[in-house]
């Protein structure tokens, strides 16, 4: 059993309790204690094991309190000067771009970060640095599809695909990230003609999350979908016998290997602008991109490290190396908006 399995259950501030609280009353604060306020996207089942060690090091106490990317923004927003805020946490390049557009994040000089993070994971400021990664791919049926049939994201749209795909709203801010990607390759004219035929080859409208495309694939609802994949590795570690079946029954493909890479995204982080605690803020920053936190992003979380020279978890390591686009992540923000145009006008919801 994993740590993240153990620590399953914990509880944590809810949305509408973090909505209604004063900023004086998110952190019972020790005048005595180092301690860092944690604002984060992420779950903080998959995260806590990491800052149970980080504290066990370094002595400072992380406060945590969780909610959505765009809730825990405006949260910073409205709370101004007074927000207990050191560090923000999220998902996805985009939600990274638009913390920093809003103007919360403090640039900060830190040679450990720019050293051991490569540029195009982290913002050209130093306002935000990625610290994980994750590759959005094919995953496809065993059973029913040939991986010799499989190429790219692009040939997705071909109409010996119609009826056979399964994929995310587009809503959904990692399918945003991979169409500003293919708007950066290509223009946005050959990006709405692949989100038209995309939306032609659906073998159902989207629902659901990640998981429930792979579920869907292994329910013989549609032969390949297009996920995260340390979502699936999440199911491979699963107890839930359903999760690890589905999991089993799909295997992976890495896309448009002879061109670009395939498709990847961060989770990252920023210094808050105001951060009380500035300088705890750093240091949490600093060693979320140690060794140490970067095999347990690959080893708990099933992602990839962002730090060169990180040994995979075993699962990824089955899987196989890919060359990976080495699109700069501020790219699939700066070209959100545009990529959310371009779904809307092929009828992608």
């Amino acid at each position: 059993m994993t740590m993240t399995h153990r620590l399953r259950g914990l509880g944590r501030l809810t949305v509408a309790a973090f909505a209604l609280a004063a900023p004086s009353a998110l952190f019972a604060a020790d005048a005595d204690a180092a301690e860092v306020n944690l604002y984060s996207a992420r779950k903080e089942e998959l995260i806590r094991p990491m800052l149970d060690i980080f504290t066990k090091e370094t002595g400072i106490e992380v406060n945590v309190l969780t909610a959505k990317a765009d809730q825990l923004v405006e949260r910073i927003k409205a709370e101004g000067e007074n927000s207990p805020a050191d560090v923000l946490l999220t998902v996805d390049a985009g939600n990274l771009v638009r913390a920093k557009e809003a103007g919360i994040l403090d640039t900060v000089e830190s040679e450990d970060l720019t050293s051991h993070i490569p540029a195009h994971f982290r913002d050209e400021e130093n306002q935000w640095f990625g610290l994980s990664q994750r590759a959005r791919v094919i995953f496809y049926a065993e059973d029913r599809v040939d991986p010799a049939e499989l190429s790219t994201y692009e040939a997705l749209a071909d109409e010996k695909w119609n009826d056979r795909i399964c994929i995310r709203s587009s809503g959904n801010i990692y399918n945003q990230s991979l169409m500003a990607s293919l708007i950066s390759h290509h223009g946005q004219e050959k990006a709405a003609e692949w989100a038209e035929g995309m939306v032609e080859n659906m073998a159902r409208k989207p629902q659901g999350g990640d998981r429930d495309q792979i579920k869907a694939v292994a329910a013989g609802e549609c032969d390949i979908a297009v996920t995260n994949t340390y979502y699936v590795v999440g199911m491979l570690q699963s107890s839930d016998e359903n999760e690890l079946a589905a999991a089993e029954a799909v295997n992976v493909f890495y896309p448009n290997q002879d061109s670009t890479g395939a498709h990847v995204n961060i989770s990252g982080g920023g210094v808050v602008k105001g951060a009380p605690n500035r300088d705890e803020a750093v240091t949490l920053l600093e060693w979320l991109a140690s060794e140490t936190a970067q095999e347990m992003y690959a080893e708990v979380n099933g992602e990839y490290p962002v730090r060169p020279g990180v040994e995979w978890s075993e699962i990824l390591q089955a899987w196989g190396t890919f060359k990976a686009d080495d699109l700069p992540m501020s790219t699939l923000g700066e070209l959100n908006a545009e990529a959310v145009k371009t779904f809307d006008q092929a009828g992608w919801r």
